[in-house]
């Protein structure tokens, strides 16, 4: 490791990264493969996604001169299921982390600087191909449900990089280590990993939940359970994950203010309580008619009838969204009671 490698690298774990590599900057491995998904239509609604592909799998049409991608993994394990009648993805179970890994790289990004280079840096937010290149870096590798893995973090992890000017010596790549393990594959609710290392988005609970801005295709509701924002079931089901630890970065940690909450009483929340409730959550871009869709639906599929008068109040809410789904919910709750009226 070079001396420049080497002190971008202390500094990175400084700041709190959990891993630092580099890699070459290059044409991205998987970038046919990414026009063809493209072209399958499997991201769906992300439009974004489709912008410039070309300029998505090259970091050199992104910065001028960048000569390499400083790859970083930053650990956000809060630990066990939470505990509610509810599942929101672990990720999302504090604050955002856009917020907390950007002022870290902006850190790291002034102190690349004063070595002489010049950088571009994102985490999850810009036009590049990061699982590819931090696979070429050796910071884990891309399982069979398209989630990055980490042989010490597991699938816990959030990914950022920085396009450097710099010319840094690449680490090399560690390899893919699932070998014949389809536990992911199995694992998905709604058969959303449609060949491995393929994920059709629209069959995604992750994408329906989060992305996806109209109603949930009824053929998915009952498989999205009890699951009020994104789905961990491939990334719970990866073994390499008897490795992770607890994330150090408690903000991470489930709050508090959002599971002291039960599924029925999220049906109370106006816009302005929403918005409190959530602040600085990343659940709070998905605005409140998509979130209680969302609630409706985990209703219909666990609720029973002390939620029916919540669900008939939004039965008839202005917004049509809500409204579709809490009359589903309704309807399936009935149907429940009908079938077993001892248990309603």
């Amino acid at each position: 490791m070079n001396l420049l490698v080497e002190a971008i690298k202390t500094h990175a774990m400084e700041l709190g990264f959990d891993d630092c590599r580099i890699a070459r900057a290059q044409l991205a491995t998987h970038a046919s493969d990414y026009e063809a998904w493209l072209a399958a239509d499997h991201h769906g609604d992300m439009q974004w996604m489709a912008r410039d592909p070309a300029r998505r799998s090259d970091p050199r049409q992104v910065l001028a001169g960048c000569q390499s991608i400083v790859c970083l993994a930053l650990n956000y394990f809060p630990g066990d299921d939470a505990g509610k009648n509810y599942r929101i993805a672990r990720y999302a179970w504090n604050d955002d982390y856009h917020d907390l890994i950007e002022k870290r790289l902006a850190e790291l990004d002034t102190f690349m600087q004063s070595l002489g280079g010049t950088q571009r840096y994102y985490v999850d937010t810009g036009p590049i191909l990061e699982r590819d290149f931090a696979t070429d870096a050796g910071l884990g590798w891309n399982g069979k449900s398209t989630v990055q893995i980490h042989r010490k973090l597991g699938t816990w992890f959030f990914l950022a990089e920085l396009l450097t000017t710099l010319d840094l010596t690449p680490d090399p790549a560690f390899g893919d280590h699932c070998g014949k393990c389809t536990r992911c594959v199995t694992a998905c609710p709604t058969q959303a990993i449609i060949a491995p290392h393929q994920v059709d988005a629209r069959r995604c609970i992750s994408y329906l939940t989060i992305e996806h801005r109209g109603p949930i295709p009824e053929e998915f509701r009952h498989a999205m359970g009890n699951r009020i924002y994104g789905c961990d079931d491939c990334l719970n089901a990866c073994p390499w994950n008897r490795f992770a630890s607890q994330a150090r970065e408690i903000s991470f940690h489930a709050r508090d203010s959002i599971f002291s909450m039960g599924l029925r009483d999220f049906l109370y929340l106006d816009d302005d309580a929403f918005r409190r409730l959530f602040a600085k959550s990343p659940i709070k871009r998905i605005k409140r008619p998509r979130f209680l869709r969302n609630v409706c639906v985990a209703l219909g599929n666990v609720g029973d009838e002390l939620d029916m008068p919540a669900l008939e109040m939004l039965s008839t809410d202005p917004e049509p969204l809500i409204a579709e789904h809490a009359r589903w919910a309704c309807q399936q709750i009935k149907q429940r009671i009908k079938k077993h009226p001892t248990q309603g």
